[in-house]
């Protein structure tokens, strides 16, 4: 079963909260922002950023400093600081009612390479508040940002955001502004409404047909946060911009159209995981999307597209360049279906889409290295999510500069039940030569 914060149990890092509200009280302005399909199909979600960073790009800074910069940031960002309420029939909404976000403050007694060489970069634990909302939904704040200093002086900057609120683009795009107020630039006095068209819906998608990327769930108490059967865990490993080359040269002599990364990383994890189980599955996944790129000022929203790839092949025995290809030209948008099982639903029931089936997120072009102190990047930088199903979820994100200086590689994040990924990891670095040490 999914498991919860024990309240009973202090965390292993000790910590200060505090709430930030905007700088502006709306006052009787206080609105209601209403959630669309796609909002409410991903409450049961999570997302988890982290950011660390060396003493150099935090000296000088204490935590009052690193709060500042919330307050002026929550004026357009309204809803952020809201509280999600439950309407007559049922259907969530946000109530915009200035209750703001949680600040928290942590010290670790190890330095940030003590930490690397014990946790790696995918070792989150007390670097991003647990956070679930639930069980009293008024009370729950939607985003925790917890700043963890180091004995070193480093700082590690760990943003939990409630996927109802955005996905990961925009979750970036939020702690990326914080970052750039703290530098002396002015917060947007209002922000872009998307516009963006609808996903285009697949020729050969039939409309009455159930979805497969999502799948209804049983939540924990009160709690928005599904049930699981499995213990899911994660990994995160490192592709180098020469690795990535020489998979993208495999791939070519096979095709006259180079895949992207995102598509030849999928597959050659998508075929190692199938080889790991008896049935040589799954035949199908999903893969999630975004729909276009973000204006800069761009309202949080989810705007994502989910598809249905499938095969009638052992994915197993196929070929990398095929089953990029397949991942390339052959998904089927399921957005449409999805819209009119939750709006039939009145949007009350309750889903998973990570993990409902194996799920590849496209996070190639999120801003994760954005995110500045005085003027630096993060040494290092990832991201997960929490709520995921058992079926399990895949990340593909920027990597940092190689220090060849020949580019820049992937991190690919992976959660997975336990056995699984410890069966991915030895199939990736005996089959491929991937270095699967913790980042």
């Amino acid at each position: 079963m999914g498991s919860l914060p024990d309240l009973e149990i202090p965390p292993p890092l000790t910590s200060r909260i505090s709430t930030v509200v905007p700088a502006t009280p709306r006052g009787d302005q206080n609105g209601a922002y209403q959630l669309n399909y796609m909002d409410l199909l991903m409450k049961l979600h999570y997302i988890r950023p982290v950011f660390f960073f060396n003493s150099e790009a935090v000296r000088g800074l204490s935590i009052s400093d690193l709060k500042e910069p919330m307050f002026p940031l929550l004026d357009p960002y309204s809803h952020v600081s809201g509280r999600i309420r439950i309407s007559e029939s049922g259907r969530p909404f946000l109530k915009c009612n200035d209750a703001g976000v949680r600040i928290a403050e942590s010290h670790c007694e190890r330095s940030l390479q003590e930490w690397f060489d014990e946790n790696g970069s995918c070792s989150f634990d007390g670097l991003v508040h647990d956070h679930v909302l639930g069980p009293d939904l008024g009370f729950s704040p939607l985003v925790f940002v917890k700043f963890t200093w180091f004995k070193c002086g480093g700082l590690s900057v760990g943003l939990s955001w409630a996927h109802v609120l955005g996905d990961a683009f925009s979750a970036l795009n939020f702690i990326t502004k914080w970052s750039q107020v703290l530098a002396g630039q002015a917060p947007p006095k209002s922000l872009q409404l998307p516009n963006h068209p609808e996903p285009k819906i697949s020729p050969n998608s039939i409309y009455e047909n159930p979805p497969t990327s999502i799948k209804r769930a049983t939540i924990i108490g009160d709690y928005w946060l599904a049930s699981s059967d499995s213990n899911v865990a994660i990994h995160s490993f490192h592709l180098t911009s020469k690795q990535l080359h020489q998979l993208v040269t495999i791939d070519a002599t096979n095709k006259t159209k180079p895949s992207s990364y995102f598509e030849i990383i999928s597959a050659l994890v998508w075929k190692c995981i199938a080889n790991t189980r008896e049935d040589f599955g799954p035949k199908v996944v999903t893969v999630c999307k975004s729909t276009s790129n973000r204006a800069q000022n761009e309202f949080p929203t989810n705007d994502l597209v989910l598809s249905k790839i499938e095969v009638d092949v052992s994915v197993g025995k196929c070929d990398i360049s095929d089953l990029a290809n397949v991942i390339a030209e052959k998904n089927i948008v399921e957005n449409h279906v999805m819209k009119k099982v939750v709006e039939q639903g009145e949007g009350k029931e309750d889903f998973i889409v990570y993990g409902a089936n194996l799920t590849f997120v496209d996070l190639e072009e999120g801003d994760i290295y954005g995110v500045k102190l005085n003027g630096q990047k993060p040494i290092m930088a990832n991201c997960t999510f929490r709520g995921v199903g058992d079926q399990g979820v895949v990340l593909v994100l920027p990597a940092p500069e190689d220090k060849e200086g020949d580019g820049n590689g992937r991190i690919v994040t992976v959660s997975l039940p336990k056995k699984e990924l410890q069966k991915l990891k030895h199939k990736l670095e005996g089959e491929w030569g991937v270095d699967c040490a913790s980042l």
